[in-house]
């Protein structure tokens, strides 16, 4: 059959769209092969998992600190060869030896230093104070149970009570103005028991409302007398004290925050368990304007907060204007809890260069928490996450900047905004890489201040492989999220008064398989996805939300 030249000419231009067609699709597929090959990006192999982390798994030697900022080398401390049991000064099982512990404790430091040694056993004693060069080492078996008593917590010592500077109860282990002190040991240490201790907390109202703020501290005094009010006794409180070393033992049963360092510089807290689930405030580590601490291998099982972060309240706070700075948190485990990594919500002195690393957080509530309140001043910068294992009850990574009017009446309010004044605090330069989100009940809660953005917020190489909700994010500005790989139960993103925002390199699982946005807000604006799938949310016309304004 002969081919006219037409029918020819026809036949080649059919072949040639065929290619056409051959290239394109295979263009597509490699194009689309390439993308799921960029989106895996995280490598979970290079995640620490939780059978590496914690206490149980605490080497014996301090490895280098590695971190963004400048850190000091930190080692175990030294302490002269000279050993005392409390027995020795008298202290005898199931009676009240506070004397003799304290009168151990005494003679060792005004010796030149030494190990103050609580034998296997129970004990019983009130508040102890750590002096200069004393190991305070709890042998495996002791067991050291505090009083109840009033009493047995008196004179009145300085402390910060949430932020605020009062003299109260202080803490059970105690410090002041101490140097090169520890507390270490396997022993388990179990806080206060029931009465007046915990019968006469304050509840009144929050702190800075009950404690006039305007007198000067000495005058602040709260001892219980008569039926007053008391603030709860700390755990361990070392208090304007240097060189502070906590390794190995167990708490139990705080009335109170656990560990809390308090104006401190040079900590290390290694190979602490911690167990206050069900105490309310029974937040398991706070570090409280203080500065160069090394937190690891630490395993923590709360009422409150895990590991957290604060430097004042308020007007107290500013006037004290001491922050927190310098720490790294890495090896540790996070179990119940209401968040694992927290700063706040007392920040008035602010918190900055904040580095945590190779943390496991296993059934905790929020993973990554930020927390602070209009009337709380300070906020914080240069906060750097990376190689988290998460399994979550609650929202993955949130930002809580309101608060409840319960806690600072109308200001709780997002509007009107106020005036910017040095209570009005602010979130800023914040790093979170090479994090694996394996349940959560929230991607990402953002609650901004109006007058306060959160401010810079890098996110890259994340992956949430179950999330009920997605993404809200109010009052925010200068977020970059790259690498991320959500799958969520749910397809909305909220965009409140949040602007400057690019979505890069990711990929979107949601319901539908189409995402959905609610905009709202004059300041909205500027909301970009980039080579993300879906390329981008129904019914935008381009990947890109802008307004003329």
């Amino acid at each position: 059959m002969k081919i006219s030249g037409n029918q020819f000419l026809l036949k080649l231009v059919q072949i040639a769209c065929f290619a056409v067609l051959l290239v394109s699709v295979s263009c597509k597929e490699k194009t689309e092969n390439s993308e799921e090959k960029k989106l895996a990006y995280l490598d979970l192999d290079s995640l620490i998992t939780k059978d590496k982390v914690g206490a149980e798994n605490m080497p014996d030697t301090i490895a280098p600190v590695e971190a963004p900022f400048d850190m000091p080398e930190f080692k175990k401390p030294n302490f002269p060869d000279r050993t005392m049991s409390i027995e020795e000064k008298g202290a005898k099982q199931e009676e009240l030896s506070t004397k003799a512990i304290q009168a151990a404790i005494d003679e060792v430091s005004e010796k030149g230093g030494g190990k103050v040694v609580v034998p296997s056993g129970k004990w019983k004693t009130g508040r102890i104070s750590l002096k200069s060069n004393v190991n305070f080492h709890l042998e495996e078996g002791a067991e050291l149970y505090f009083s109840g008593e009033l009493e047995d917590y008196r004179p009145a010592v300085f402390t910060r009570h949430e932020g605020v500077e009062v003299m109260s109860l202080g803490a059970c282990i105690y410090a002041y103005e101490q140097d090169n002190i520890a507390i270490t040991g396997k022993g388990t240490l179990y806080g206060p028991e029931e009465g007046p201790v915990k019968d006469q907390m304050m509840t009144e109202d929050v702190t800075e409302k009950f404690v006039p703020v305007d007198k000067p501290v000495e005058e602040r005094v709260y001892e219980g007398y008569d039926g007053e009010s008391i603030f709860l006794p700390m755990f361990i409180s070392p208090t304007k004290s240097t060189n502070v070393y906590i390794e190995g033992i167990t708490l139990e049963r705080t009335a109170f925050w656990n560990i809390v360092p308090v104006y401190c510089d040079g900590v290390i807290i290694r190979g602490v368990t911690v167990n206050s689930v069900g105490i309310p405030r029974g937040d398991g580590i706070d570090i409280e304007s203080s500065r160069n601490v090394l937190i690891e291998y630490s395993t923590l099982n709360n009422g409150d907060d895990c590991f957290t972060m604060k430097s004042g309240r308020g007007k107290d706070g500013i006037r004290v204007d001491k922050p927190t700075e310098n720490v790294v948190v890495r090896y540790c485990l996070a179990k119940e809890g209401h968040g694992a990594i927290t700063v706040g919500s007392e920040t008035a002195g602010k918190v900055r260069n904040l580095y945590i690393h190779d943390c496991v957080f296993d059934n905790t509530g929020v993973g990554i928490r930020f927390k602070t309140r209009r009337p709380r001043g300070g906020g914080g910068e240069n906060f750097y996450y990376e190689r988290l294992r998460m399994n979550l009850r609650g929202t993955a990574f949130k930002w809580d900047m309101l608060g409840q009017a319960k806690y600072v009446g109308g200001l709780a309010k997002r509007k009107p905004a106020r005036e910017i004044n040095e209570l009005t605090p602010n979130f800023k330069n914040i790093h979170i890489n090479d994090i694996l989100v394996e349940n959560s009940e929230t991607f990402v809660k953002i609650y901004g201040i109006p007058e306060s953005p959160l401010e810079n917020l890098k996110m890259e190489n994340v992956r949430v492989e179950n999330s009920e909700q997605f993404f809200t994010a109010n009052d925010a500005t200068g977020l970059h999220f790259k690498n991320v790989s959500v799958s969520s139960q749910d397809s909305l993103m909220k965009f409140l008064d949040t602007r400057n925002l690019l979505f890069e390199d990711s990929e979107f699982k949601v319901n539908g398989g189409e995402i959905h946005t609610q905009l709202e807000g004059d300041l909205t604006n500027n909301i970009e996805f980039k080579n993300t799938s879906p390329r981008k949310p129904v019914d935008w016309e381009e990947s890109a939300y802008n307004v003329e304004k």
